[in-house]
């Protein structure tokens, strides 16, 4: 787990994509067919929104909670005052699923996000028939025409976009797609080293019209107050509310740090 890399993550994906095409049409009906799902807000106004995340491992941190229970947790994500419930959908080194995602939308009220190497329409149109709302777009894993393509995709299905990026340039290339949001991942995709000097750095170029969240590193709330300092609009939050036994209250920890303007 710990040795694996974007580039083998993604070659897994890839194959996953492949398993898709022929389902291509049945998909397509699936998400034309799916109810309207809540709208991502943005953040509150005048806290730092909380999006809380439903994960069982992963490649860093090796298992997290791996007997993790999505539902259960995702309504003790909305009930501790979570602004939307991320969902790892990557199986290989991530142990979620689709199902996850499906049975995660059914049950709460709040925007549910597809967290995943998202590299082809098909896993948009995944997304949508399972309920979510936004999905996550990672700059370093799409050359700048996929990017886009997808980006307009995803727009075309009534589906908002999370687009990341952990330096400058990949910053750029985020805010030219006009995303619902920006996510400043503090880790490094490549070394999968966590630096909350990242987003530090970063969050002052991101216009202010545009969401800023801060992906990677955080706690507790001392984490949060960090971001918030650094001009951050939400926070994601993954291992420290999905190991936590009571995870409504870690969520509530979480929540109701003073936004600054940027």
């Amino acid at each position: 787990m710990t040795n694996a890399s974007i580039d083998a993550i993604l070659r897994l994906t890839r194959v996953r994509v492949e398993g898709l095409r022929g389902h291509a049409r049945d998909l397509e009906r699936r998400a034309w067919a799916a109810r309207p799902a809540p709208p991502f807000p943005g953040p509150p106004a005048s806290t730092v929104g909380v999006i809380a995340e439903v994960k069982r491992r992963s490649p860093s941190a090796g298992v997290i909670r791996a007997d993790l229970d999505p539902v259960a947790y995702a309504r003790a994500y909305e009930s501790g005052g979570a602004m939307a419930v991320s969902v790892l959908t990557e199986p290989a080194h991530f142990g979620g699923s689709l199902a996850d995602l499906a049975g995660v939308t059914g049950a709460i009220r709040i925007p549910a996000l597809r967290k995943d190497f998202i590299v082809d329409e098909l896993q948009l149109l995944e997304a949508r028939a399972a309920g979510a709302s936004i999905v996550l777009l990672i700059v370093r894993a799409l050359a700048a025409p996929d990017l886009a393509r997808l980006a307009g995709a995803a727009r075309g299905l009534g589906l908002a976009t999370l687009v990341e990026a952990h330096d400058r340039a990949e910053l750029d290339r985020a805010l030219a797609v006009a995303p619902a949001a920006v996510g400043i991942n503090n880790r490094d995709l490549t070394t999968f080293v966590v630096d909350p000097g990242v987003a530090e750095g970063l969050i002052p170029a991101v216009p202010a019209g545009t969401p800023a969240v801060v992906e990677s590193g955080i706690e507790g709330r001392a984490g949060v107050e960090r971001a918030a300092a650094a001009g951050a609009d939400l926070v994601l939050v993954g291992s420290a509310v999905a190991r936590s036994d009571d995870p409504e209250r870690a969520v509530r920890g979480l929540c109701g740090v003073p936004r600054r303007a940027r």
